[in-house]
């Protein structure tokens, strides 16, 4: 690895493209090198996830709002279009309007892969659009699985060292300005794309994907699954534009006007971003780490440590036994989804699911009431309203621990935290005090995630509404990919049992 140093420039100083954050990403799509077995082992668990959440939320709202959308336009004459989750199989659509569809549905329950690091990010969110490019141009361009591991492969890297440098939190812009670009390279990388295409597509990417970080602030709406999707679909159509011979801002990150001038650090700002050297290895999504439960990352570890104290002290689960419940945490999970964040919402029984799933508070509560999580019992109005939960609930908060935000951030992967340590004051003076580093799915963690725990999770989730014949066909083509050959990259999806949407109600829109 080699770090790139970016800063502002004025614009007399005429910034070479050798020396721009955007040239250096393209630059990382093109190189060749092969990819390493368990890189290539890690992308088919990761589609094998993302598949799994999909599944599991393909009757909620926000997906089923956007599947109508994708399917509400036809497929695009210049390939054979891409499959929706959900759908027929044989039904397809634009390839953008695919990548809108699925990425929704894979972020809508907060359920897949996540990097923490400077900033947030899910890095599984790059597999719909590099997928729907990959299915719709398979045919007319002879692509296989091997290309689509590795457009995968680019994406996760690039978004992955992005994460690493770059904080866009600090300055509350939303982390999907770092899909946009990897999203973009990753099918600059599928499609074997020349640098200069693909440094043009980065550009228009994160130009179009850079909003307010209000998406996760307060009263949290649906757009919370559709911002990453929103991210993808541009991202198809910058490489589309670019595919024309169409340009972007120039520098983009850089520019005297650019992103860090004016969204991020300021003029004065500069990052050091981590990129593997020509040939090396991209094996930035072994950094990453799934998702054992349905809720912000940061609360996985809490929810482990909650089951356990669940089983260990039965007399806590009575809230008049308990004074009060502090967790010394992070920066990050205390201002984020912890007391810290001054959202009364956060201990509202009435907030939003997406609110629900951004309460350390509520999780804690719940997971240590209940001795489990579940992607959807757990977040029930009724199971929010149980009086005795509100009681408990309301005797949680979060503070800072200066060692606890250093371990997030560490770059040792040894030490890297995401836990902390939990002190429960008990009403007859007692106390309970208890730590966890890592959710227990962590690879440091109690119960590390490999393709069983993948396999599981899809089976799982997918029960509900997939037929026993085609829960064992996706999995039969997902781990195949690196092998499927162009005429079998539309197998990846998934197409729910006669009458398991009966009742969902179809919303009407301008299309």
């Amino acid at each position: 690895m080699h770090l790139h140093h970016v800063r502002t420039h004025r614009s007399d100083e005429n910034l070479a493209r050798e020396g721009q954050l955007a040239w250096q990403l393209a630059g990382v799509a093109t190189d060749p090198v092969e990819l390493d077995d368990d890189v290539i082992d890690m992308v088919v668990n990761r589609v094998i996830d993302n598949a799994a959440v999909a599944a599991a939320s393909v009757a909620r709202g926000p997906v089923v709002s956007a599947r109508s959308q994708a399917l509400s336009h036809p497929v695009s004459i210049g390939g054979d279009g891409a499959t929706v989750f959900g759908a027929d199989a044989a039904r397809h659509t634009s390839p953008e309007w695919a990548a809108w569809a699925n990425g929704v549905a894979v972020r809508e329950l907060d359920y897949h892969d996540t990097f923490l690091a400077a900033d947030y990010s899910h890095p599984g969110d790059n597999i719909p659009p590099i997928t729907a490019v990959a299915q719709h141009l398979a045919a007319k361009r002879g692509l296989t699985g091997r290309d689509l591991v590795r457009g995968i492969a680019t994406g996760y890297e690039i978004q992955i060292d992005l994460v690493k440098a770059i904080s866009l939190h600090a300055h509350k812009i939303d982390h999907v300005a770092h899909l946009g670009p990897s999203a973009a390279a990753g099918i600059g990388t599928l499609l074997g794309l020349d640098q200069e295409t693909i440094f043009q597509a980065i550009g228009q990417a994160l130009h179009t994907t850079t909003a307010t970080r209000q998406s996760r602030k307060g009263e949290i709406s649906t757009w919370k699954a559709h911002a990453p999707a929103f991210a993808g679909k541009m991202a198809v159509e910058a490489v589309d534009r670019a595919m024309r011979g169409e340009t972007s801002p120039v520098p983009i990150y850089e520019g005297e006007d650019g992103v860090i001038a004016w969204l991020l650090d300021g003029p004065e700002g500069s990052y050091e971003v981590p990129l593997p050297d020509a040939g090396e290895a991209k094996r930035a999504i072994l950094d990453s780490y799934t998702k054992e439960h349905s809720a912000e990352y940061q609360a996985q570890a809490w929810i482990d440590l909650a089951r356990k104290l669940h089983a260990e002290y039965p007399l806590i689960l009575d809230p008049d036994h308990i004074e009060s419940i502090t967790l010394h945490t992070s920066h990050h999970t205390h201002y984020v989804i912890g007391s810290g964040a001054n959202d009364p919402q956060k201990y509202d029984p009435d907030a939003s699911r997406e609110t629900l799933d951004h309460s350390i508070p509520y999780i804690f509560a719940v997971a240590l009431q209940d001795g489990t999580w579940h992607h959807a019992d757990s977040y029930s109005p009724e199971r929010a309203h149980r009086a005795d939960t509100v009681e408990l609930w309301k005797k949680v908060s979060t503070v800072e621990d200066p060692e606890w935000t250093r371990r997030y951030h560490s770059n040792d992967i040894s030490e890297k935290a995401f836990g902390g340590r939990v002190v429960i004051k008990l009403a007859d003076g007692g106390e309970i005090v208890d730590e966890i580093a890592v959710a227990d799915a962590h690879p440091l963690g109690a119960r590390p995630f490999a393709r069983e725990q993948y396999v599981a999770k899809f089976r799982t989730l997918a029960e509900w509404a997939l037929e026993e014949a085609e829960i064992e066909r996706f999995l039969d083509v997902a781990q195949r990919l690196p092998e499927l050959g162009p005429d079998e990259l539309a197998g990846l999806t998934f197409t729910v049992a006669p009458g398991a949407l009966t009742g969902v109600d179809i919303p009407e829109g301008l299309f």
